[in-house]
Order: C-alpha cells, then sequence, then structure tokens
C-alpha cells in the first residue's frame, strides 16, 4: 500500500489526504461483453432524439424519408424485372416501337436507384439530403446534454478527469451518434427487407431451390459476418484504449509544457508519446488483419452462392424451361441482391464501432452527479447573509477524515479568518458552502435556511469567490472580468478593475481590455491573473465572498492596494477569508485556527497573541521569517499598532 497527498497537476489546490491506492488492471478486452449488450438501452437514449418532439417539419422530413425507404425497395425489385423483358423482347424479335416504352422505364428505374448499393441514386441522394436536418437535430441534441451532464459534475469528478481521454470520448462519440441511426435506419433493416423480398420473389417467381440457394447463401454471410466481427472487437477496444492514452499524453505533456521547458524534458516526452502511438499502431494492425480475415470470408460465401445459382439457372435454360431473360433476371438480382449485402458487412462493423466509440462518452452521461438539488429544494432567500456550520464532518475518502465536527457562526457583515497549516482543511470548508461537496453529517445553513434543501443556481449566485489558483479562459481580459456578470457594461467593468488595481496595467498593453490572456491565462503573471479574478468577483457583486488566499502571488505594495479595495467591498458583505499570511487579516472581527481538521482556538488578532496557542506560535514564526529575531513584546506592540 503507498499513501498519495491528493494534488492536482493542472492547478487547483486540494486538501492533503491520504489514499490508499490498491493494485489493479484493467479488465482484458477479450473478456469485456459484447459491443451490442444493452443495445436496448443505448437505443432508448438515442430514440428520443431522432423524433423532433414539437417540430412539426423535421417530423415531415423523419416521415418522408421512411417513405422514400419504401419506394427504393419497390425499385429494387422492378430494375432486374424490366431488364429481363428487354432481353427477352430482343431474343424473340420484337420491334423497336415495343422496346421503347420498356427501356425508358427501366432507364428511369436505374436513375432512381442509381448504382444499385443504395448510395448515388436520386431516391438515395433525396433522401440523404432530407436527413441533414433529422441529422443536425440528433447530435446536437446528443452534444448539449453531455456538455450540460459533464458542468453537472461533481468538483471530484473533475479533480480526478483526464482531459485528453474526456474530449477524444467526447469526439469519437458524437461522431458514432453521427452515422450509427443512418446505418441502422437505412443500411440494415432495407438490406434485411430486400433479403427477405428476394427469397420470397426467387421461391415464387423461380422454384424453391433457388431460394434455398439465396436463404443458405444469407444466413452463412451474416452467421460468418457477425462471429467474425464479434471476436475482432477486443482488438477495436484496445486500439480506442491505446488512442486514448496516446491524446492523454500529448494533452497533458502540452499544458505543462512550461514543466517541460524547466527541466528539459522535451526528448523524454516524444519517447513517451512514441511508445504510445507504437501501442496504438500494434492494436491498429491487429484490428486491420481481422478485417482483412473477414473480407476473405466473405468474398468466399458470396462467391459460392453466385457460382451454384448461375449454375442451376444456366443448366434450366438450356433445357428450355427458362428463357434468357430469367437468367439474365436472376444473375441482375443477385448481384443487385450482393452489394447491399456486401455494405451490409461493412455496416454491421461500423454499428459496433460506433457502438465501441459510444461506450466511453456513455459512461460519461451515466456518471453520477454527487451534488444535487433537493427534490423540495426552494430558492435561498438571503436577507442579512449569516453563515452557520453546525457540527460539520467532513472527508474525501471514508475513514479519513478531513473536518471534524466543525462548528462556527459568521455574522451578516462580518469578516472571519481561517487560518492553520496546509491540509488542515480551510479550503474544504470554502468547498463546502459553495456546495462543491457535500458533508457527511452535520449543517451548513445561511440565514437559517440549510444550503442542502436550496437550489444550487441561487445559493452560488450569491457567493463571489477568488480562488488561489486562477484559471482564465482563453479570452480578452475585458471579458474574462466581464465572465461573472455577462450583462455588465464596460464602464463597470473599469470600475471593478479600478477596484482590484489592474485598471492602469491594462491600459499599458496595446490592446487593452481587447488583449487576449492566452490559454489558462498564460500570457498573465500570476499577480495580474488574480487580480483579473478579484476584479471578476467585484463585479459579481456577491453578498457573501469568500478569499482563498487571494492576494498570495500579488507584493506587498499591490497586496496594499487590493486589501484596501476589498475592505471596502467586503465592508457590508460577508467574507470568509483563508490566509497563510497572517499579517492580511488581523483587522478580522474573528480569525478560527483550523488544525487536524477541527476549530483548535477562536477570537481576534490580539486576543490570540494573548492567549499563546497555535496562533501565537504562528505569527511569531512569521514575524522571525520576515523581520529577524524578536521579543514577545515587540511582536504585541506591532499586533497593538495594526
Amino acid at each position: 500500500m503507498e499513501n498519495f497527498g491528493v494534488k492536482s497537476r493542472q492547478g487547483g489546490k486540494r486538501e492533503a489526504v491520504d489514499v490508499e491506492i490498491k493494485p489493479c488492471s484493467p479488465p482484458s478486452p477479450s473478456h469485456l461483453p459484447s459491443a451490442w449488450r444493452g443495445f436496448g438501452r443505448k437505443l432508448t437514449l438515442l430514440l428520443p432524439y431522432v423524433w423532433p418532439k414539437g417540430t412539426a417539419a423535421l417530423q415531415g422530413l423523419v416521415l418522408l424519408c421512411v417513405g422514400l425507404l419504401a419506394a427504393e425497395r419497390l425499385v429494387n425489385v422492378l430494375v432486374p424485372v424490366y431488364s429481363k423483358n428487354i432481353v427477352n423482347e430482343l431474343s424473340s424479335g420484337g420491334g423497336w416501337t415495343s422496346l421503347i416504352a420498356t427501356v425508358c422505364i427501366y432507364t428511369l428505374l436505374k436513375f432512381l436507384q442509381g448504382g444499385g448499393a443504395g448510395t448515388s441514386g436520386f431516391i438515395s441522394n433525396l433522401r440523404q439530403f432530407l436527413w441533414i436536418r433529422v441529422q443536425q437535430f440528433t447530435s446536437r441534441g446528443v452534444q448539449l446534454r453531455l456538455f450540460s451532464h459533464l458542468h453537472n459534475l461533481s468538483l471530484r469528478w473533475h479533480l480526478d478527469r483526464r482531459t485528453g481521454d474526456v474530449l477524444r470520448s467526447v469526439d469519437r462519440g458524437t461522431s458514432s451518434i453521427n452515422n450509427l441511426l443512418s446505418y441502422i435506419l437505412f443500411s440494415i433493416l432495407p438490406t434485411i427487407c430486400d433479403i427477405i423480398i428476394a427469397i420470397v420473389y426467387f421461391v415464387s417467381y423461380f422454384n424453391v431451390w433457388f431460394g434455398l440457394i439465396v436463404f443458405t447463401c444469407m444466413v452463412l454471410y451474416l452467421t460468418f459476418t457477425i462471429l467474425i466481427t464479434e471476436w475482432r472487437t477486443k482488438y477495436r477496444r484496445e486500439m480506442n484504449t491505446q488512442d486514448n492514452d496516446a491524446k492523454s499524453r500529448a494533452v497533458d505533456s502540452l499544458l505543462n509544457f512550461e514543466t517541460v521547458k524547466y527541466y528539459s524534458a522535451e526528448d523524454y516526452e516524444v519517447r513517451c508519446f512514441e511508445e504510445a502511438i507504437l501501442k496504438y499502431q500494434q492494436c491498429e494492425w491487429k484490428s486491420s488483419a481481422s478485417l482483412a480475415l473477414l473480407n476473405q470470408t466473405q468474398n468466399i460465401i458470396i462467391g459460392s452462392g453466385l457460382l451454384a445459382g448461375s449454375l442451376l439457372c444456366s443448366h434450366l435454360v438450356s433445357d428450355g424451361q427458362f428463357q434468357v431473360g430469367d437468367y439474365v433476371l436472376f444473375g441482375t438480382y443477385i448481384i443487385q441482391l450482393y452489394t447491399p449485402l456486401n455494405w451490409f458487412g461493412t455496416y454491421y462493423r461500423l454499428i459496433q464501432s460506433s457502438f465501441v466509440d459510444m461506450e466511453n462518452m456513455l459512461a460519461l452521461l451515466t456518471e453520477k452527479k454527487e451534488v444535487l438539488d433537493a427534490e423540495d429544494a426552494q430558492d435561498l432567500q438571503l436577507t442579512a447573509g449569516q453563515v452557520e456550520f453546525d457540527r460539520v464532518c467532513f472527508n474525501y475518502v471514508p475513514g479519513m477524515e478531513v473536518l471534524r465536527h466543525v462548528t462556527f457562526t459568521v455574522e451578516a457583515g462580518q469578516t472571519v479568518a481561517l487560518v492553520g497549516p496546509s491540509g488542515s482543511g480551510k479550503s474544504s470548508i470554502l468547498r463546502l458552502l459553495f456546495r462543491f461537496y457535500d458533508p457527511q453529517s452535520g449543517c451548513i445553513r445561511i440565514d437559517g435556511q440549510d444550503i442542502s434543501k436550496v437550489h444550487l443556481s441561487s445559493l452560488r449566485s450569491f457567493i463571489g469567490v477568488v480562488p488561489q489558483d486562477t484559471v482564465l479562459f482563453n479570452d480578452t481580459i475585458g471579458n474574462n472580468i466581464r465572465y461573472s456578470r455577462i450583462s455588465a457594461t464596460d464602464q463597470e467593468v473599469e470600475g471593478a478593475a479600478i477596484a482590484a488595481d489592474i485598471h492602469n496595467r491594462i491600459l499599458e498593453l496595446p490592446q487593452g481590455y481587447d488583449t487576449e490572456v492566452g490559454e489558462r491565462g498564460l500570457k498573465l503573471s500570476g499577480g495580474e491573473k488574480q487580480r483579473v479574478a478579484i476584479a471578476r468577483t467585484i463585479l459579481k457583486e456577491p453578498q457573501i465572498i469568500l478569499l482563498d488566499e487571494a492576494t498570495s502571488s500579488l507584493d506587498t505594495q499591490t497586496e496594499r492596494n487590493i486589501q484596501a479595495s476589498l475592505a471596502k467591498v467586503c465592508i457590508t458583505r460577508t467574507t470568509i477569508v483563508v490566509a497563510h499570511r497572517l499579517s492580511t487579516i488581523v483587522r478580522a472581527d474573528q480569525i478560527l485556527v483550523v488544525h487536524n481538521g477541527h476549530v483548535a482556538e477562536r477570537g481576534r488578532h490580539e486576543e490570540l497573541l494573548l492567549q499563546g496557542g497555535l496562533y501565537a506560535a504562528m505569527w511569531m514564526k512569521q514575524q522571525k521569517t520576515l523581520n529577524g529575531p524578536t521579543t514577545e513584546t515587540h511582536i504585541n506592540n506591532q499586533a497593538q499598532e495594526t
């Protein structure tokens, strides 16, 4: 067993907790269930997006496409029949005038049918064109649902996710949805219908032997196609897994390119990426080799059926039982049938691959939300802004408590500071108040209302957060500040920037507020990013403000300016501050010393110094670090002056 502190590589501080890591290995692809397992559940998930409820125009398109599909089946039967009629009339010496109508009808049918594969005829092209809007409706609906679902998942899931893996799963999943329903509705079902129609037609028009040849050939073809495709599914899954690993490695490396540069690890990253690509290509070769085996098997079955039927038909024509046109009818019909049958194998593989590609996306959609609105939830009615923690217990990992029976009250308009060593649970208190997590026991109230019984959206609308690690959108500075209140005017954005002491710095930039900050705000310094985050929170005008080391990246002068601005902003608002620099919170109405998950001391700055406990020891240690050795009397004098 190994113990690790839970941290985020891309930023985003987490409380240090011990996690037991048990060795495990992913299930072997050969032991994974069939891609068709849960077919009904998967199809049920997609069908609501196929039938566009409340949109009569799109519903009409769906019905029209189904009608065109039925018309294609009829045309497929008539083309061989008119081909036979033309041959019989030519062989019997019929006149030219009698052939005109037959040839024209045959040509029209071929125009409607196209090449016989259902991909190039007028009907097929028209159907594909009309289906575009329906397909877009389906794709849009699924993508919006998935995007919304990912945003509603818990902070715990987002801290544990692999961004590259998620992006690849979403990309492959949505791409597979774009084609899956088209394959099923317009390829597999029509091909099955064509097979049934062909068997009935051959038995009724020729004799039972032709129907038996077609039936046997089809059964063998479908059986071998399904068996071999199911067998090779494991190679597709392996390929997807290695593809995810390669892309995740690349994304993670690029997101942390600064760290790569610091340690001159470019060659190492390239080697790791190359190894991931090689593993992917090995799985890709296995998938391609098994596909070649399947194609050869299908060719042998189709060739055998064509040979048997052609020999039988030739024998009957030579005996005078059939006309020459009947041989043409058989050959035309059977080849016409084999063409979509070849596509059947392809589409079956594509459908199965789509299901495999959808598995990770469906897993994302079925990921349970950890923090939910209660069934009887109401909007938070904030009147004053009093915050109360009542015997709150919380853990990230069962059995390893981060907070133990934490109890305190922040009166409306007060400023309360949380201090203590790293990993003591300070940031967890802020996360619980914002409802990133729910406590295992105890209750958190705002103005007497249990926050677990109010709507999340209303709760968070009253709370503003300035995190320690600020991540900005790859957008302009102005839009990053405006993100907290999209409707804010330019004057309001500038006012918030002035309050955050960054307005003058923005004006010094060539493009001012239209300056792009780069991915995650990397074009700005740590202090600039933090001031943008403060401006964003000021613009939101929340009633409750949470500051998690909000000035940790600032120089002394800027910190003083920001502290003065924050003091003005927070003077009428309830404020909870997490701080390591004790000098920034000496004026707090109450200071809570959090140690080993519980509140060890509480009081004002002067009171805690006089107690001579944990806070006094922390204060003395910081003063020694800043000013060198000093006496306790001098420290107390400094506190009184402050």
